[in-house]
């Protein structure tokens, strides 16, 4: 189905001296004030254009710079572009039939930029030195690096009130994210798959609060809070591995905890139709999900929505416990490796968290009861992809193995995982299901 007609357009910048020449590019259509996106691939022989936009196939002419093609999308209607190229872009004129008139055709404009190639020599290490910070998940800010399945990046977080590892502020508090960075080949409907390679405390303190959530506060104990809320200071002794609070005239000197950096943040942009996220919400795409089990050695799976899946991090953390009750973790900024993957065609319903122990699905809602149902069904959904099993299988799986975990009760939605142990798994085939 020609999804939306979110333009992608693959334009024939330079000719390929014999055969088709095929390239990428990334087509923004306005519709009404809304900016749609999708890739294409292009395919050029002499003056004859073939590809595909949205999955659907298209067919169409060169002539000079002006490019005109047509696609007839598989929901039976037909759409037209035609558009002139200027160096590594173009900007034109779409034909869409009316959604709410079957009998008018309207114009929207469209601009399309040319995608980079993949680098000679295989997976790359990209070194990313970030310039400045989003606060919102967003397909529409400009991506700060292209990458492909099987590079690696390096790079930097600030922590959540916008301060880097110099104790500087460089971006506005409320989670400000890194990226986002453009996956090549990524469209929705595909899995994208950042393997946290390394996560590492860059300064020797973090922030918190005395605070405790609403949500974990009985009525008794509610009236004992009234005086919480005040920052706390926490040293980071990186070279001991372990956090302790900063001042040592109160009932927790000799308190200190093990250094277990985490991102609070991770997320690709939402879909066309949503609007850009908060970097302090939760949704199907990720977010801000403040879940202690996205550390080092984990591997985080999340659905793909735009194309390149628009990838953000941040929020780091030295530790957490369980549902982040203080508000604050212990705030601070963090070096970060990933290694990116990507599953073609295999759309998955929530974000997915895999360690060398457990699987873990994250459902994230408005309540602890509509989380719970989110994260159960996303679990089945794993046993049934992966595994191959039905529903009455993989019910029996979590009524003898499944375990629950608050993940974040501190934002607007809350967090609750359900995991099972893979050793649990291990006799049964894992990979594709099977075709109905």
């Amino acid at each position: 189905m020609f999804r939306r007609i979110t333009l992608f357009l693959i334009l024939s910048t330079f000719a390929a001296a014999a055969g088709a020449a095929g390239e990428s590019w990334l087509l923004v259509t306005d519709r009404w004030g809304n900016r749609e996106y999708q890739a294409l691939e292009l395919q050029r022989d002499g003056g004859q254009l073939t590809g595909t936009l949205g999955g659907d196939r298209l067919q169409g002419r060169r002539d000079g710079n002006r490019l005109r093609f047509r696609i007839a999308g598989s929901d039976g209607a037909q759409y037209d572009f035609d558009g002139r190229q200027r160096g590594d872009s173009v900007e034109g004129q779409a034909d869409y039939p009316d959604p709410n008139d079957a009998t008018r055709r309207v114009q929207h404009a469209f601009t399309a930029r040319r995608l980079p190639g993949r680098p000679p020599g295989g997976p790359r290490l990209h070194e990313f030195e970030p310039g400045d910070y989003a606060n919102e998940f967003s397909p529409h800010r400009q991506p700060v690096l292209t990458i492909w399945p099987g590079d690696r990046v390096r790079t930097k977080t600030i922590d959540s009130g916008g301060i880097d590892e110099h104790g500087r502020t460089v971006a506005l508090f409320g989670n400000p994210q890194t990226g986002p960075f453009y996956v090549a080949g990524a469209v929705p409907g595909d899995t994208l798959v950042v393997h946290l390679r390394r996560l590492r405390a860059n300064r020797d303190w973090a922030d918190s609060l005395d605070a405790l959530v609403a949500r974990a506060q009985s009525t008794a104990l509610a009236a004992q809070t009234g005086g919480l809320g005040k920052p706390v200071r926490w040293t980071l002794d990186r070279e001991r591995g372990v956090a302790h609070p900063a001042r040592t005239d109160t009932t927790l000197a000799g308190f200190e905890v093990p250094l277990r950096p985490m991102l609070g943040g991770l997320a690709v942009a939402p879909g066309f139709g949503a609007a850009p996220q908060s970097t302090g919400d939760t949704g199907r795409n990720g977010g801000n999900m403040d879940f202690n089990a996205v550390v080092e050695g984990a591997t985080v799976y999340l659905p793909v929505f735009q194309p390149g899946a628009l990838l953000y991090l941040g929020d780091g953390h030295a530790a957490q416990g369980d549902g982040e009750t203080s508000q604050y973790a212990l705030e601070t900024s963090l070096d970060v490796e990933f290694e990116i993957g990507l599953v073609h065609g295999k759309a998955i319903n929530l974000p997915r968290v895999e360690s060398a122990q457990q699987l873990l699905v994250l459902g994230q809602a408005g309540s602890l009861d509509e989380a719970l149902r989110n994260a159960t069904a996303g679990l089945i959904q794993w046993l049934q992809q992966d595994y191959g099993l039905d529903v009455a299988a993989a019910a029996q799986v979590l009524g003898s193995s499944a375990q629950y975990r608050v993940a974040n009760l501190a934002g607007r939605s809350v967090g609750l995982a359900a995991g099972i142990d893979k050793s649990l798994l291990l006799r049964l085939r894992r990979g594709e299901a099977p075709k109905p």
